[in-house]
């Protein structure tokens, strides 16, 4: 998941936090997680204000207990390859089935490329979640969706 519209006029990109359109984006890309009864095992957040606020905003609606975890190497200009191996032994060392990452263009767009078979790398709209069927043991899957709040409304 891309994190929801944040201030362009941020000076430290770090720091810059959701407009209240990216909040209402959070929201709206909940009630799709809802909707569809999909319930997270783990999150995953990168340590940017805009994706921890994206992220809590979500965890805020869900009713059971889900992990989250701030990844310091989830950043927009992070190495897509280095997260596909931190999901991979997560995975495998874990009982995990549901996995978000919430973290920022461009590194969602390659981690998208890097984790399916067909290497597509989608561009994301602002709170969009690209749905992965992943095969833990293949190390790959398949893009089933690319959605955003656009889409839903």
């Amino acid at each position: 998941m891309r994190h929801g519209q944040a201030d362009p006029f941020g000076n430290i990109d770090q720091l810059r936090e959701l407009t209240p359109t990216g909040y209402k984006e959070a929201e709206c890309m909940w009630k799709w997680f809802n909707n569809l009864a999909i319930v997270l095992d783990q999150v995953l957040i990168s340590p940017y204000v805009r994706a921890q606020q994206t992220a809590k905003t979500l965890l805020n609606k869900f009713s059971s207990e889900v992990k989250f975890e701030t990844v310091d190497f989830i950043t927009p200009s992070d190495d897509a390859k280095k997260v596909h191996d931190y999901i991979d032994g997560l995975c495998t060392d874990s009982d995990i089935e549901q996995l978000l990452i919430v973290s920022h263009m461009p590194l969602v767009s390659y981690l998208v490329e890097e984790l399916t078979f067909d290497h597509q790398s989608p561009i994301f709209q602002t709170a969009a979640i690209a749905h992965i069927d992943y095969d833990v043991k293949k190390m790959s899957g398949k893009l089933v969706k690319l959605i955003s709040p656009a889409d839903l409304v």
